[in-house]
């Protein structure tokens, strides 16, 4: 229960931005493919992460692969919100946490219109970001970005497959459309006030809901929200045999997930670029989908998960 336990822990002692406790990794684990030659040895690193399963997990998976290199590393991650971890690694609270490209373009940087290239998104973030003391280090082919599903029965009464048929239902039936969102999806220029301009969509407030992501899922999967908010990423769309709406209109801008690392930490320890950029190649939504299937379907930890996930590809040895 390391993980769990480190982001309680965290929780309880985080206040605003700044961070006060952590729990140290110490896990078992030498190089493998990664790590050769213990190239961060003496090096004390803080890593933290976003708060929701896949934040849990790919914080543990850059703590472990920093571990094999020789790294003494601080788990802090577990943090609740999206500004809290960036703000961290800024103020050199932490070193270092995977983010992602979309939130960075939108909600840090102030950007109204995403670019749609993946590869172009990145760049403009890593260059935008040097002026604030963060250095972007290679993407991974992993998009965690939002979209609308419904379960089958619903699917096959409203017949809807994409976004526009969406924004078509609510127009011809406004009560058809009842949506169940998170409370940042729903305030987000990225989410809901966003996806309603482009889709030319007008709901009431009374056809939005705001709950916790669990409970969107299991509330999505019962028919009782017609559409509720997902991740495309998320083990459950395909445990719960959910059906995703297409963004036609591509307004769900690319969330590539990317280490972001102080680049004070990055120029004194460089070998950290060689330690994660083999490991964030091979991220992408089917490892993710399946990763974070075995946290929220079948309950593991998000730390062993991502051990037993690096074992497995031969990044890093146990023992």
């Amino acid at each position: 229960m390391r993980g769990r336990l480190a982001s309680v822990l965290l929780l309880v002692a985080a206040s605003g931005c700044g961070l006060t406790s952590g729990s140290p990794m110490a896990d078992d684990v030498r190089p493998g493919s990664i790590g050769r030659g213990e190239p961060l040895k003496g090096a004390s690193l803080t890593v933290t992460s976003k708060s929701f399963t896949e934040g849990l997990i790919l914080g543990a998976i850059m703590g472990i692969s920093l571990e094999a290199a020789g790294a003494e590393v601080l788990d802090r991650t577990g943090i609740q919100g999206s500004i809290g971890s960036r703000e961290a690694v800024r103020k050199g609270d932490a070193d270092a946490g995977y983010e992602y490209t979309g939130t960075a373009w939108i909600t840090y940087l102030g950007h109204s219109r995403p670019i749609t290239d993946p590869r172009r998104q990145w760049e403009a973030v890593k260059k935008e970001d040097a002026a604030n003391g963060l250095a972007w280090l290679r993407p991974s082919s992993l998009d965690n970005t939002y979209a609308l599903a419904m379960n089958q029965e619903n699917a096959k009464k409203y017949g809807t497959r994409t976004m526009s048929d969406v924004a078509k239902l609510a127009k011809s039936d406004p009560d058809a459309v009842r949506l169940c969102v998170e409370v940042e999806f729903a305030n987000r220029a990225d989410g809901l006030p966003g996806m309603q301009k482009r889709y030319g969509m007008d709901l009431p407030a009374r056809n939005v809901t705001q709950m916790d992501t669990g409970i969107i899922y299991t509330q999505t999967e019962k028919g009782s929200c017609p559409y509720g908010e997902v991740f495309t990423t998320d083990g459950r769309i395909k445990s719960m045999n959910l059906v995703v709406m297409e963004d036609d209109r591509k307004f769900f801008p690319n969330y590539n997930a990317a280490p972001m690392i102080n680049a004070k930490t990055l120029k004194e320890w460089p070998a950290i670029a060689d330690v994660l950029d083999p490991v964030t190649a091979r991220l992408n939504n089917t490892v993710a989908r399946d990763l974070n299937a075995k946290v929220d379907v079948d309950g593991e930890d998000p730390h062993e998960v991502a051990l037993d996930w690096l074992v497995a590809e031969g990044f890093v040895r146990e023992g």
